[in-house]
């Protein structure tokens, strides 16, 4: 209770005195470095919430001119408060500071990305506020604005007024693409808020995956955060002998191999000086026989000295990836104490739904891992590992195979429909490999748990998690009639919810498309979304509700129904008891209570809340906002915007 006490005393300063991000309400995309997305505030609380209402609304104006994938931007920003205002980045990278009690905008940075470009993703997710250590140094740009962009760059702005820092890089932007052997000008992008530690800028970067072999190398690096001088740089995939996975991989392999990058945000623990880097997938995803063996330090949590970029350990959490199962959750810092030990743990959740929680010091799981005998490759030149970690935390997604007798529809007729798709294609459970003649993922590549991460109440030590429960299908298509099969299956209308891709270097292509039933629901029994609270103190999960209606998806016939629907986007928890989420398909900003998990306030958004939410005080009075950017989700094909949202209580 001292340690809550402390923080909540350090944030009361803050706010008072334009805050640095260490001491801010929320001064880091996770809430705080740790990346907890905990608030000490209670203004709003489990007995008022009912009471919220809009108090400010903005709009960014980015709704996509000219710019060429329009159709798949993803409004997915989480601000950060800092020195007084909130910034937030548009989905194509334009940074905006605003006044946090009103939303009037302060200043803008448009870093004019080539908006004809065919960008592999079309989001960013925020920004990282940093105050100069050197107290010595002040005047311009000691506090500085970073943010990676789709075209690759690294920018550093002055934080008072938007203006790009002359002394970083060149003039204020420093190129991500040199050395990471750039193929496709719009495949190698950042997609998320940079890491910073002491006067080190971290980043990693999203890559188009599916495309091939020989794509980009996932390397992560550290530049110094006043000049942009390049300090250091880590490649998951073993670019020489000395590399501490060398003997994992075959050597001519790992040359070709690209990917293993971290797209999702890195978390740094500052008093131990570790960043905490979470990798994804060896290239391609769904066919691995030109990687062959586990392919370590891919699909792995890396703890890297921050200062140096040495690795301190690594966990690999998926072998040899043939699922897109990249670790797209940020890592989570927390404290466990009990009667029977105090461990200083990191948390990283998984898509395939699955919880692991490691000492930070060593590596060492907190909770028992074992591994487990999984279904074998029937694809000629692929081998599957045999087994895979699970972890002794209890799973947050069902593992088990899925049956024909597992079919759900709203009507006989299409419950019959998705009962002979079901039976079409192969499922043995977690981990089944992808086939010639279709795999069901279950859980899918969109998660289990992505990119939206965990939240975690730092005085029950509960893990909140928003959680998919969502079949996809994929289909390795042979390399002798690929060519003829893509195009005919791309062009025949047969398949309008289907991606396709080459896989170049392999002798298969893929498709990958959601297991739906005729009226566009998914063919398994609901809830296809949840909101899981874990009890990691007595290991078990607490509780699990619904996430989300069929409001606006769902036939114009059928009542609309809270069944849990698919979701992107993560969840907070406040000391008023309450966890606040949007990122369902319905468009609705939700709070529950964190005891129970009933829903006690929602509220419809002006387009889609694919994002994660915030909190923080403002204003002479300190009063308390909750803050969603609503602006849509390309890919889940929810209704599109610009609005940034703050709620709070009638004055």
């Amino acid at each position: 209770m001292r340690k809550i006490a402390l923080y909540a005393l350090l944030v009361a300063t803050g706010a008072a005195h334009g805050q640095s991000p260490a001491v801010s309400d929320w001064g880091h995309y996770g809430g705080d470095s740790f990346a907890q997305r905990y608030s000490p505030l209670r203004e709003i609380n489990r007995d008022n919430v009912a009471g919220l209402e809009v108090a400010w609304t903005y709009r960014t104006g980015e709704l996509g001119q000219g710019f060429a994938r329009a159709s798949k931007l993803a409004f997915e920003a989480t601000p950060v408060l800092a020195f007084g205002r909130l910034y937030l980045s548009t989905p194509t990278d334009i940074v905006i500071a605003l006044d946090p009690a009103t939303g009037k905008e302060r200043w803008r940075h448009d870093p004019r990305i080539p908006r004809a470009r065919h960008y592999a993703e079309a989001t960013s997710r925020g920004v990282t506020a940093w105050e100069d250590p050197d107290r010595a140094r002040k005047g311009a740009c000691a506090r500085r604005i970073f943010l990676g962009t789709l075209d690759a760059r690294l920018l550093a702005l002055d934080a008072d007024t938007g203006e790009p820092c002359a002394d970083f890089g060149a003039g204020g932007a420093v190129d991500l693409g040199a050395g990471v052997r750039l193929t496709t000008p719009g495949e190698y992008l950042v997609t998320s808020p940079p890491a910073t530690f002491q006067d080190v800028v971290i980043v990693g970067s999203a890559i188009g995956d599916n495309r091939g072999v020989e794509l980009e190398r996932g390397i992560v690096r550290g530049f110094d955060a006043r000049s942009g001088a390049l300090l250091w740089k880590f490649d998951p995939i073993p670019d020489s002998p000395d590399h501490p996975a060398y003997t994992h991989w075959q050597a001519g392999q790992a040359q070709r191999t690209g990917g293993a990058n971290a797209w999702a945000p890195i978390t740094v623990d500052p008093g131990r000086g570790l960043a905490f880097i979470p990798t994804g997938s060896a290239s391609p995803d769904f066919y691995g026989g030109e990687r062959l063996g586990d392919n370590a330090m891919a699909n792995s949590l890396v703890a890297l000295d921050a200062r140096t970029g040495a690795v301190r350990w690594y966990r690999q959490l998926i072998h040899h990836d043939l699922w897109d199962y990249d670790l797209a959750a940020q890592p989570t810092l927390i404290d466990i104490e009990s009667e029977a030990r105090s461990v200083a743990a990191v948390v990283q959740a998984t898509k395939s739904g699955l919880l692991f929680v490691f000492d930070r010091e060593t590596g060492e799981p907190v909770y028992g891992i074992e591994e487990r005998k999984v279904p074998a490759s029937r694809v000629p030149g692929e081998r599957a590992s045999p087994t895979q970690p699970f972890p002794a935390t209890p799973a947050l997604a069902s593992l088990t195979p899925i049956r024909p007798e597992d079919a759900w529809g709203l009507t006989f007729w299409d419950r019959g429909r998705c009962r002979d798709l079901i039976a079409k294609y192969r499922n043995e459970g977690a981990y089944t490999p992808p086939d010639l003649a279709g795999t069901i993922l279950f859980p899918s590549y969109v998660g289990g748990v992505n990119w939206g991460g965990v939240a975690h109440d730092v005085r029950t030590n509960r893990i909140i998690a928003v959680v998919n429960h969502f079949p996809m299908v994929v289909t390795l298509l042979s390399r002798q009639a690929l060519g003829a099969q893509l195009r005919a299956q791309a062009e025949s209308g047969e398949y309008p919810h289907s991606e396709f891709s080459a896989q170049r270097g392999t002798p298969y292509g893929m498709r990958r498309e959601p297991l739906l039933s005729p009226w566009g629901l998914p063919c398994v029994r609901p809830p296809w979304g949840t909101l899981v609270s874990v009890d990691l103190e007595r290991n078990r999960i607490d509780w699990q509700v619904p996430l989300g209606s069929t409001r606006g998806v769902a036939p114009a016939w059928l009542p609309s129904r809270d069944f849990g629907m698919p979701s992107l986007g993560g969840a907070i928890v406040t000391a008023g008891d309450l966890v606040f989420v949007a990122a369902s398909m319905d468009n609705r900003i939700r709070a529950f209570d964190i005891e129970t998990g009933k829903e006690l306030w929602k509220r419809t958004l002006p387009a889609g809340g694919q994002a994660t939410p915030m909190t923080y005080r403002a204003g002479p009075d300190h009063r308390q906002f909750v803050v969603i950017a609503a602006g849509g989700h390309g890919g889940l094909d929810t209704p599109q915007g610009d609005y940034v949202v703050a709620y709070a209580l009638p004055r």
